[in-house]
């Protein structure tokens, strides 16, 4: 029973508001059926080559860029929800539009205004939960709010590979109808934070000295580490992006007509292992930094990646999952913490835009690249590039992890 309470103590006395947001974001995830299956409809569906998909994952992210520096400077002139409801009521209309479209160009071009909406309503999510949150609770929030991504995504993983060959249409409508619902529960449970009593300042990051009136780059330049910190974060994104890339390629090639199935099992395996682990490993991890643990995170992700450019049966997907799965959890808890504790309320949203560009960047280009590579060389080389990617940007946080100890 004490083991359980020191689990949860993260996630309790949190604000009313952040467990309604929590709760959207599982709702959402629920329904995230079409995106982890970008390559394959793109290849199996449309009939694009792995090159042509790997642009089109590419565009997708390029638009995502400077979607989300809009999205930041809207949240922080005109308040976080506002910009979140506008915007994912967009997105749900794209899907609704693609329940009707058979799989083409034109679909592409509805996706790409979906991802494009989602991309303006995203630094709202990460700035509402920070104002909703002081310091000492922010982790636990993130925590909490990606633990319940990622029971969502488990449902959705299992729904999208029993759905992709055969209602391939019913996708959309999940995705469609879990958004709506989402944006619903923040547009009648969610009051605004930005500039409200419910928003709790830090004090240390506040009368430090008056930054409201700063530009972005500014604020940014007075944090060089910052910066530092979400190039080396590039590196992780771009070996990440092949989660949803070169893998459901991979076990296509090796599994012909079983590649979707394994795929969507392998993303039950991923969610799952999050649910369980996320807990576990945020109680065992509390005593490291942030840098520290996405350290861990990188060494990670280069076993778990670079392995399949060695074997690549069954048993060595299931296995490459699970590893590098615990290296996302240490990530993805650490890295937006990291961040809004570094940065003034004021430029929240904008922070919240600027930086993951830099680090999402890795999402663009890793298809891209990856694509190409893998037309002219095959699995094995890419995984090995991709891998090599990810141990550089490793030791790069190892090196900010020492300089930001001595400091």
């Amino acid at each position: 029973m004490k083991s359980l309470l020191k689990l949860t103590e993260p996630y309790r006395g949190l604000r009313r508001e952040i467990y309604i947001v929590v709760l959207s974001k599982t709702i959402n995830a629920m329904g995230m059926l079409i995106f982890p299956f970008m390559a394959l409809l793109l290849t199996r569906k449309i009939g694009l080559s792995n090159t042509e998909a790997g642009r089109y994952v590419a565009v997708m992210g390029l638009l995502w860029m400077p979607s989300s520096l809009i999205g930041g400077k809207l949240s922080d002139t005109f308040g976080r929800k506002r910009i979140l409801i506008t915007f994912e009521m967009l997105a749900v209309t794209a899907y609704t539009l693609c329940v009707f479209v058979e799989p083409s160009i034109k679909m592409i071009w509805i996706l790409m205004t979906a991802s494009f909406s989602f991309g303006v309503a995203g630094p709202s999510h990460d700035a509402m939960t920070a104002d909703l949150t002081t310091k000492e609770q922010r982790e636990g929030a993130y925590s909490l709010g990606y633990l319940g991504f990622n029971v969502g995504f488990a449902v959705a993983q299992i729904l999208a590979g029993i759905l992709f060959e055969t209602h391939f249409h019913l996708m959309f409508l999940v995705d469609a109808t879990t958004a709506f619902i989402a944006l619903l529960m923040i547009a009648f449970f969610v009051r605004e934070p930005l500039g409200s009593e419910s928003s709790l300042e830090d004090d240390d990051i506040n009368t430090e000295n008056d930054e409201s009136k700063k530009t972005i780059v500014s604020v940014l330049l007075s944090r060089p580490i910052l910066i530092a910190f979400a190039l080396a974060v590039f590196g992780y994104r771009f070996v990440y992006s092949q989660w949803s890339f070169l893998m459901p390629l991979h076990a296509e090639h090796n599994f012909p007509s079983e590649g979707a199935k394994l795929y969507g099992m392998l993303g039950f395996l991923n969610a799952v292992t999050v649910v369980t682990l996320t807990p576990i490993l945020t109680a065992v991890f509390k005593s490291r930094t942030n840098i520290r643990r996405v350290f861990y995170a990188g060494i990670l992700f280069t076993f778990g990646f670079g392995m399949l450019g060695v074997i690549s049966f069954r048993a060595a997907f299931i296995i490459s999952v699970f590893v590098f799965t615990i290296g996302e959890i240490l990530e993805a808890v650490s890295t937006m913490p990291f961040i809004m504790n570094h940065t003034p309320a004021s430029h929240r949203g904008r922070m919240s835009a600027v930086l993951p560009i830099i680090m999402g960047a890795g999402f663009s280009i890793g298809p891209l690249v990856c694509g190409a590579v893998l037309d002219i060389i095959g699995f094995r080389f890419t995984w090995g590039l991709a891998a090599s990617v990810v141990a550089v940007s490793a030791v790069i946080m190892r090196i900010l992890d020492i300089k930001d100890s001595k400091r």
